[in-house]
Order: C-alpha cells, then sequence, then structure tokens
C-alpha cells in the first residue's frame, strides 16, 4: 500500500529543517528525495532518489526542469517539501500533477514583494496555492494564508529549524564578536558596497571580532579582498556556525534561517534586506531592518551599545516536529 510520505531537499537549510522530522518518523513512513543542490549533504544520509542537476547558463530554470522531469515514481502517496527553493516549488507541482497530497512545510512567510526576496517570495505563494496542508510557523503566517483564502488545511506549529537548538539554548553567552553572513542573490549586484562598510566597521572597532562565513558563489568569492579587518572564513558546518551565534554579541546577515535562530537564542539581527518575510522578530526587537549598506554604521553602533534582549522567540519553541508529527499521523492527514 502507498502510505509513505516522499519527503524532498536539496540545501542545507531545508535538511536542518526536515531532520527534526524524520528523527522522530519511523524509516518506513517515508522515503527521501534529493533534489541534487548541496551534494555534501549526503555523507550519512540514506536517500532513495535523486535528482541530478544538469549544467546550464539558466540555473533556475534547469533545476525545475529536472525536478520535473526525474520526479520518482515509488511507494509513497504524499509529498512534503519545505521552504521557498526552486526545487520545493517544482517538486510540489510535480506532486501536483500526479495527483499526490501536498504536506508544505514553513508554509505562509510573506514579504508581498517579488523581487525582496527574488525568487524566493513567488515560489513560497504559489506552493501554498496547490498544498493540500500548510504547516505555518506562526500566527501572522497563519493568517496570511487565511487571508489569501490558501484551500488546504493550514495548522500554526512554530518552525522546525528551532528543534535542533534546544540542546544549546543554556550555552548563550555574549562575547565581543559579530557574526556576519551575506549571499542572497538580490544582495549580489551590492555585495562590494556590504563589504566595504563592514569592513570599515571593523577597523573602527578593533576590540570587536568580525567573523564571516564566506558564500562558495562567485558573485560573493570575488569580493572577499575587501574584507581586510574581517575574520573570512572557510563556510561552516551548522554546529560550527552554533558555537559562533551562541557566543557573539551581534548578527549581520541577510539570511532567513539566522533570523530564526538568532531570535532562538536571543540575539539581535541586522536584516541586511529591503524587506523580511519573517516580520515577527521586529515586532519583538530581535529583528532590524537595514534596507542599504549606508545605514548600517549608525544601526549598528545603536544595536553593539544595546545588545542584549530577552523575549520570547516569535518563531516557536523547539517543539515542532512533534506537532507537525502528531497532525500527520493523527488528524486523518497521512
Amino acid at each position: 500500500m502507498k502510505n509513505k510520505i516522499l519527503i524532498c531537499f536539496g540545501t542545507r537549510p531545508e535538511w536542518l529543517k526536515v531532520k527534526p522530522l524524520i528523527n522522530l518518523m519511523k524509516r518506513e513512513e517515508y522515503r527521501l528525495l534529493f533534489t541534487g543542490q548541496h551534494p555534501d549533504l549526503l555523507d550519512g544520509i540514506d536517500v532513495d532518489y535523486r535528482i541530478t542537476i544538469k549544467d546550464s547558463a539558466q540555473r533556475l530554470d534547469q533545476l525545475i526542469s529536472d525536478c520535473l522531469t526525474q520526479f520518482p515514481t515509488g511507494d509513497f502517496n504524499s509529498v512534503l517539501v519545505q521552504g521557498d527553493t526552486a526545487s520545493a516549488f517544482a517538486c510540489a507541482v510535480a506532486a501536483f500533477n500526479r495527483q499526490l497530497k501536498i504536506y508544505y512545510l514553513e508554509a505562509g512567510l510573506r514579504s508581498y514583494n517579488l523581487k525582496h526576496p527574488y525568487p524566493e517570495e513567488a515560489y513560497r505563494q504559489m506552493i501554498a496555492r496547490i498544498a493540500d496542508v500548510n504547516f505555518a510557523p506562526t500566527t501572522r503566517s497563519y493568517l496570511a494564508l487565511t487571508n489569501e483564502r490558501v484551500s488546504g488545511e493550514t495548522f500554526i506549529t512554530g518552525n522546525t529549524v528551532l528543534d535542533n537548538l534546544k540542546e544549546h539554548k543554556g550555552d548563550c553567552t555574549y562575547d565581543d564578536v559579530v557574526l556576519v553572513t551575506l549571499h542572497r542573490r538580490e544582495n549580489h549586484e551590492h555585495m562590494a558596497q556590504w563589504f566595504c562598510v563592514i569592513d570599515k566597521l571593523a577597523e573602527n572597532n578593533p576590540h570587536l571580532k568580525f567573523i564571516l562565513p564566506i558564500h562558495p558563489n562567485p558573485n560573493v568569492q570575488k569580493h572577499k579582498y575587501i574584507l581586510r579587518h574581517v575574520s573570512v572564513v572557510d563556510p561552516m558546518s551548522h554546529g560550527e556556525l552554533l558555537k559562533v551565534l551562541t557566543k557573539c554579541k551581534l548578527v549581520v546577515s541577510d539570511s532567513g534561517g539566522l533570523q530564526e535562530e538568532g531570535s532562538f537564542f536571543n540575539k539581535k539581527v541586522i536584516v541586511c534586506r529591503q524587506t523580511t518575510e519573517r516580520p515577527e522578530g521586529i515586532d519583538t526587537g530581535h529583528l532590524h531592518l537595514c534596507p542599504e549598506p549606508s545605514e548600517l554604521p549608525i544601526l549598528f553602533d545603536n544595536l553593539i551599545k544595546n545588545y542584549y534582549i530577552d523575549t520570547a522567540c516569535p518563531y516557536g519553541d523547539g517543539e515542532a516536529s512533534e506537532k507537525i508529527l502528531n497532525i500527520i499521523r493523527h488528524e486523518g492527514l497521512y
């Protein structure tokens, strides 16, 4: 009987968010589809199916095409996708075309600006429209889906990425460290400006150690020579990144995941973006938008003097996976 869930992932953030759920499931309950973006993830992970991404000048088109044409047939009757990648969108469409039940993890995040974040905002809106079950991390994301009148069922569960962090909650300190990450596509054309401002901040604050794990994207790598006063390091594992995050005084980032993880550890995050699909953290004081590089010095100087915050994380309590699996198993959805 086809009563298994096909869980799709291909990037490190996707794996971090589906892993807590997988850890609670029995192996006979699911199958794994790897969509191919970060092949180094597969060390120690036993996947059932794998997409091969062909080289192409237009990677997004190619990725979507490969996921659609290579989507597997197997002993599963439902598909779970997470987040906002092109592969999540493509796998959801492939499932829809095959009339398979679609579970959407981390549904309802919205900026309502299709260019920020690009292309993720569009993928999120389109996946939610065809999903049978939307797992919304917050009340705000739930209300967004309600207002959009999506046809699937919607549940508030918290964000599963926080389930990985519970054991580290007691490790937090506020050392003289600033964690910096920049990589998003919409920042590529301004990366040199961001790096110049960040390097000047590091020069003007020699008592602070600025640590920047450099993203492998060539559009980021080509500007790293600018960072003469910043400790530029190779990409970190999630465990290594958590060690820096729990010890730092402030975060400067355009990452979606760090907005949530930083908030969980009560670290203020300067969000180097025009807008955020996670506005709950702005309301609680965890997140501070910085749309332009020129605005960063004043914002940084203010927050480094007022870095401490002790407010409940707006993105969940670290128990999301248990709630999601309970819904899947016991409410007739699985």
